[in-house]
């Protein structure tokens, strides 16, 4: 019979042993968490306080600059703390929370770029309807939707991973709490775990991705076949530019993450694509939007320069 382990803490991986340059990435990462404080801290004051950009696809905006603050959050702090902490620990109770909110806000973001790709079909393919169908109800119901689903979602991991016996090395081989580091640590039968995170994570972000795509190749069909104009088809695209730039950043550091590595050296590089996916993805986020979109770039001018001439 295995000895199992009563569990108090969990020691965390550390990113690198050598001590120069810790500084260096603590540094680093720093700046990144500051940047994405600010920059979607700043889309989010934005499309809140700016009446022009009260429309459907903003309000979808500013629910992913809100998500993606939290987001970075979860792991951030906690890595840059580690970095210069003897003790790299992490509590039980406080494991299992970052594990859940990682798992909420991750599915939040995937459920709400599918969101937000129907919005750019509905715009796109029934201009004039739009309003009509993505009326304000409509648009909370949907945003509504994505965060209560991936709260469950994530509640179930969560819960399945806390009642589950540790009987091995309580040290992660990785720098944050995620369900399969910490399946590694597991005893007992956890089969059950496994075949949720196969079936129901898998079926989550497949379906959220070909949801995703799937209003998209609407959109390009829609313009070939009815106007046949390459002029129309380059506008509509340049609209939607940002938003396929974020998806693609969000699911290619996903995919990256999560296939299971054929080497240890692929384990390795996995865990700097975690922490890209992590950290580099929602700093990216109101950059590409911010830069690729004219709207939104005159209203943050004349938001934060309405403020500075009145603190002058």
């Amino acid at each position: 019979m295995e000895n199992v382990t009563t569990v108090d803490e969990f020691l965390l991986l550390e990113l690198t042993s050598n001590q120069e340059l810790q500084p260096i990435i603590f540094m680093t990462l720093l700046v990144v968490y500051i940047i994405d404080l600010f920059g979607n801290g700043s889309i989010l004051v934005v499309v809140t306080s700016e009446p022009r950009l009260y429309s459907p696809m903003y309000f979808f905006l500013g629910n992913l600059s809100c998500l993606d603050i939290c987001y970075s959050s979860v792991t951030l702090p906690m890595l840059m703390a580690n970095l210069f902490s003897t003790h790299k620990a992490i509590s039980f109770l406080g494991c299992i929370s970052q594990l859940h909110f990682f798992h909420f806000l991750g599915g939040t973001e995937a459920l709400l770029l599918a969101v937000m790709g129907f919005d750019r079909f509905v715009a796109i393919c029934y201009p004039l309807r739009y309003t009509v169908i993505m009326n304000l109800r409509v648009c909370i119901l949907l945003a509504a939707v994505a965060w209560i689903t991936s709260f469950f979602y994530a509640l179930m991991h969560s819960v399945m991973t806390a009642r589950l016996n540790f009987c091995h090395s309580l040290k992660l081989s990785y720098f944050f709490c995620d369900v399969k580091p910490l399946l590694e640590l597991a005893c007992g039968d956890i089969w059950l775990n496994r075949w949720l995170i196969f079936i129901v994570t898998g079926s989550l972000s497949m379906a959220a991705c070909f949801l995703t795509l799937l209003s998209y190749f609407y959109i390009i069909t829609f313009l070939l076949l009815k106007h046949r104009s390459c002029h129309m088809l380059h506008k509509a695209l340049s609209t939607c530019a940002s938003h396929f730039m974020v998806v693609s950043l969000f699911y290619g550091t996903v995919g990256l993450t999560y296939i299971p590595p054929a080497s240890a050296t692929s384990v390795s590089q996995a865990r700097y694509v975690a922490v890209i996916h992590t950290t580099v993805t929602s700093v990216l986020n109101p950059l590409i939007y911010t830069l690729r979109n004219k709207e939104v770039k005159l209203a943050l001018r004349r938001v934060f320069g309405r403020k500075w001439k009145l603190s002058v």
